[in-house]
């Protein structure tokens, strides 16, 4: 099954071109927690530095170093390898037993601070990341900074290439799975195959808002979200009141991550969502029969404390923090086209 993933730019294609990830340092990511450890607990919080490293990797090493089962580790993100990054890891130690964190790692992992804590670290418990992204090579300068100014009002929050995986792997599998055409046996990978066709779907219908003129129009029906939050509520009527929230970024129009039930949009929003959907029928009903929850997902990413400053001629550092859940591809894609090295 052919699926459309060329989806559309908010402001057309961009002109510019840079070189990102030349090294690791070239991109940085650090997490903001959306709480502070106490102090005392049997779960000691590390925060640690990696380089080159993906997630799973540290929390595996972290068990075999402190010879603890892997479930007694914990994160509440999974931060890309090839960047430096900077996380939260908790690992469940009794309060007796004393690490000397100056003795784990090498040249690629290093931990920062520790605390204690009552409670294993959750994924999903952070508020975000703050991205620091330098762009090499920039084309069309010009270009990128007048860009740079008007998304400073939103980007489309599309589901980033690493959610697909390489060459859309995850996507195709996910598709195979759900139609009966390909079995997998681990649940973190078939949670992640599923993963990819939700996002998939959410992002052609965010696509088709923006194509339509739709990407910052409240149809009656459509469901609102809270900035920074998850709560919503259905639009029953469109008032000046509502359109000035939306305009001042107090709430965002949403996409549905599909799932079983009653769809949450009522009214035009949901003959408009149905309509997008319906060639894609096959997929949704699949999804459903999975027994997945309806959801809901901000259509719009407003990136927080943006900016760019010039290092050199053709060099620049950008920088802005995301809330949890997005993605800083979503932000570089309608700034410019980027290039691997």
């Amino acid at each position: 099954m052919d699926l459309p993933t060329q989806y559309h730019y908010l402001n057309t294609k961009p002109i510019s071109q840079a070189v990102i990830r030349q090294l690791p340092e070239d991109f940085q990511v650090v997490e903001i927690p959306s709480f502070v450890a106490e102090g005392e607990g049997e779960h000691e919080f590390l925060l640690i530095r990696k380089t080159g490293e993906n997630t799973d990797w540290v929390a595996k090493l972290l068990a075999k170093f402190c010879q603890i089962p892997i479930k007694d580790v914990g994160y509440a993100g999974k931060k890309d390898r090839h960047a430096v990054t900077q996380q939260w890891f908790s690992v469940r130690l009794p309060i007796t037993r004393k690490i000397d964190w100056a003795l784990f790692g090498g040249d690629s992992i290093e931990v920062l601070e520790s605390v204690r804590h009552q409670r294993k670290l959750r994924l999903g418990a952070l508020l975000g990341n703050r991205f620091t992204i330098r762009l090499r090579n920039l084309t069309h300068e010009s270009e990128f900074l007048e860009r740079l100014e008007s998304i400073k009002t939103g980007v489309p929050n599309y589901f980033g290439e690493q959610r697909f995986g390489r060459e859309g792997g995850n996507l195709i599998k996910g598709l195979a799975m759900i139609n009966g055409e390909f079995k997998e046996r681990q649940r973190h990978k078939k949670g992640l195959y599923i993963s990819a066709v939700r996002s998939w779907l959410f992002n052609h219908i965010a696509s088709q808002r923006i194509e339509q003129g739709l990407w910052d129009k409240i149809m009656p029906g459509d469901i609102m979200m809270l900035n920074g939050s998850r709560s919503h509520f259905l639009a029953e009527a469109v008032d000046d009141a509502l359109i000035a929230r939306l305009q001042t970024f107090d709430v965002h129009l949403s996409g549905p991550l599909w799932g079983r039930g009653t769809t949450l949009v009522a009214d035009q929003a949901a003959a408009w969502e149905n309509s997008i959907v319906d060639p894609w029928r096959s997929v949704t009903e699949r999804l459903e029969h999975l027994g997945l929850q309806q959801e809901r997902r901000a259509l719009r990413l407003v990136p927080e404390g943006l900016r760019a400053i010039k290092e050199s001629d053709g060099q620049w550092l950008l920088s802005f923090s995301l809330p949890a859940g997005s993605f800083a591809t979503s932000v570089l894609r309608e700034l410019c086209e980027t290039l691997q090295t």
